[in-house]
């Protein structure tokens, strides 16, 4: 549901690499500790998309939404582009990855003034 005559297939999924290559430099860069517990990531990004992606498989059966054939890829899963399921993983992990990094960047700043720094 973009501009008419767009014709780029691959935009969605270069819009989630680029989200993707702008926050997992922020998980070295800024020593992020996102691993150590995997199943707290994983239930965030669970608890986060999955309701969004059953809403949208509904939604798009019953035919109140739709994605434009000519700017997705054509691999579908339940009716939905791979793009669109990738959406409901990538945007709450960077979005996890982005709130962990603005915390540990205030936490340091906030124990900085604290030493008298």
């Amino acid at each position: 549901m973009t501009a008419a005559g767009s014709d780029a297939p691959w935009a969605y999924a270069a819009m989630l690499g680029f989200c993707l290559a702008c926050t997992l430099p922020l998980v070295p860069l800024l020593r992020l500790d996102l691993l150590r517990r995997p199943g707290r990531l994983l239930l965030a990004v669970l608890l986060a998309g999955t309701p969004f992606l059953l809403w949208d498989v509904v939604v798009t059966e019953l035919g109140h939404w739709w994605f434009d054939e000519q700017q997705t890829m054509p691999w579908r899963v339940a009716g939905l582009p791979l793009e669109e399921i990738a959406f409901f993983v990538v945007i709450p992990l960077v979005s996890v990855i982005t709130l962990e990094g603005v915390s540990t960047v205030l936490a340091r700043l906030t124990a900085r003034r604290q030493a008298g720094r």
